[in-house]
């Protein structure tokens, strides 16, 4: 357990990248010879401890803001780590089973399992990749690769870079040093090479992002919307970039539920000047539903049915925005405005501002990297800036703050976009197609980030295979190794 909490502790701070590949070597030398029945409950407890570390501030929702006993709080948190360290559990358990003894495929192997165990939580589900392991290395040489192999693939070849030396140890003497050298050499390569550039500037854009920091427990409260809308409002209009963003739900309430003098205002304001905006809102109605939405406010949106852009939220959270079946006695006991929103499309036009194509996300839904990348399958119509509109407000100033950060810094890696990320506590940053933080608000304040931002054209090799094979084509890469492994065992025992 105490390997996955120093896993756990790699995916927060992450220039000690190196930490998520020792501790995963540890693992790999723990299980040894064990028996497949070891290995799986030693990847149970690793799992377990890791996804405990990184996502333990589920507590606080639950608890100090949904009213849930710490008891139960803690308990739910526990048990979902532990449901999802079932999958690696069951990777470490295979592949405890098809090993054969060779240094390089049991190394493949492994990282195979570790990939399929990755994938699989991502993706099950609807999918809870938060602190998947190549987050981790946002810092450190294995970053290069992602614009090639995106974040799961940064974390196939950790887990290889990991095997190697954990597998040679039992072999000593020259496997020990020869995966050693193999090791420091990769490493080396990587961190000396410069990334690939494979998108150009489009052009730039002066940008404003909005940060209410408004406290959870008011941010639906009915005593303190007054405050918080005047605050919005008076921002949003004195803001001088060429693009306003607000964060999500920076307007609580649905149009219809505001001073029609309010709405009618913004809607002036951005349709006659030179300036857009794009605001987090719930949209809809009674009849047709709601949605988790962006709306986007300039000259050219007035045509738009409504008289503006119109973005809605593809990937729900469980729980927050939808309720899992048989699930609706937890969310009961808790004094949350949660719903079931309906589901935007899985690619929606880019919002034009001033010939940038800018496309929205809404808070969770920068964790899937390959949904982004469906709007690049065409060139010609691919985002050139991303907008990413959060509320992480439910967490409290926890570690949850820089891992989405990271995560969002990771996207713009894997398609050499840059991220423009407007939030109600933070992080409120502008991050350029290198992943570098360029401008940023200090979380848990109140202001407005003034900056310009640089859009780019082009396509990466993850955007593209991406954009048409989604997580298919890791996960067959992954699939083709097991069954080699698989056969190879097969043919290698006698008949009988």
């Amino acid at each position: 357990m105490l390997l996955g909490g120093l896993h756990s502790l790699s995916g927060v701070h992450t220039q000690f990248w190196w930490l998520q590949i020792a501790s995963l070597a540890l693992l790999v030398w723990r299980i040894g010879a064990a028996p497949p029945a070891r290995a799986a409950a030693l990847g149970m407890l690793f799992g377990t401890a890791w996804l405990v570390g990184s996502i333990w501030w589920l507590f606080i929702s639950m608890h100090r803001y949904g009213g849930l006993p710490a008891w139960m709080a803690a308990l739910a948190v526990l048990l979902l780590s532990a449901f999802m360290a079932v999958f690696l559990a069951a990777a470490m358990g295979a592949f405890a089973r098809w090993r054969s003894g060779r240094l390089l495929a049991d190394a493949l192997l492994l990282a195979a399992l570790w990939l399929l165990a990755e994938l699989t939580r991502g993706a099950l589900f609807t999918g809870f990749p938060w602190a998947a392991s190549g987050y981790a290395h946002v810092d450190g040489p294995l970053a290069d690769l992602a614009p090639w192999l995106g974040v799961y693939g940064i974390g196939f070849v950790a887990a290889l870079l990991a095997a190697l030396p954990a597998l040679a140890w039992a072999r000593g003497g020259r496997a020990r040093a020869g995966s050693a050298l193999a090791l420091a050499a990769v490493l080396a390569a990587l961190g000396w090479a410069h990334p690939a550039d494979f998108t150009q500037p489009s052009g730039t854009l002066k940008v404003s992002l909005l940060q209410g920091n408004v406290p959870q427990d008011q941010k639906f409260s009915i005593a303190h919307l007054p405050e918080a809308l005047a605050w919005t409002r008076k921002h949003l209009l004195a803001a001088q970039g060429e693009l306003v963003l607000g964060p999500e739900t920076v307007i609580p309430l649905l149009p219809a539920q505001l001073d029609p003098a309010y709405w009618a205002e913004l809607l002036a304001h951005f349709r006659t000047g030179k300036q857009a905006a794009l605001v987090g809102l719930p949209l809809g109605d009674e009849a047709l539903g709601y949605t988790n939405s962006v709306a986007g406010i300039s000259a050219a949106s007035a045509a738009e049915p409504g008289g503006f852009y119109r973005y809605d939220k593809h990937h729900l959270v469980p729980f927050g925005e939808f309720i899992p079946l048989g699930f609706r006695w937890f969310t009961q006991m808790m004094n949350i405005p949660l719903g079931d929103f309906n589901r935007g499309a899985l690619v929606a036009p880019p919002f034009p501002v001033l010939g940038e194509r800018v496309a929205p996300n809404i808070c969770y839904e920068d964790l899937f990297g390959e949904e982004l990348a469906a709007g690049f399958a065409d060139p010609a119509t691919a985002p050139t800036i991303l907008a990413n509109v959060s509320n992480i407000g439910w967490f409290g100033e926890t570690i949850a703050v820089g891992q989405h950060l990271n995560i969002s810094r990771l996207r713009t890696l894997e398609l050499q976009r840059p991220m423009l990320r407007a939030t109600n506590t933070g992080a409120t940053v502008v991050i350029d197609h290198h992943g570098v933080v360029t401008h940023a608000l200090k979380p848990h304040t109140q202001g407005v980030l003034e900056a310009t931002v640089q859009g780019r054209n082009g396509i990466t090799p993850f955007a593209w295979w991406a954009a048409r094979l989604g997580l298919w084509l890791p996960t067959a890469f992954a699939l083709l190794i097991v069954a080699a492994a698989v056969g190879r065992q097969r043919v290698s025992q006698p008949p009988g």
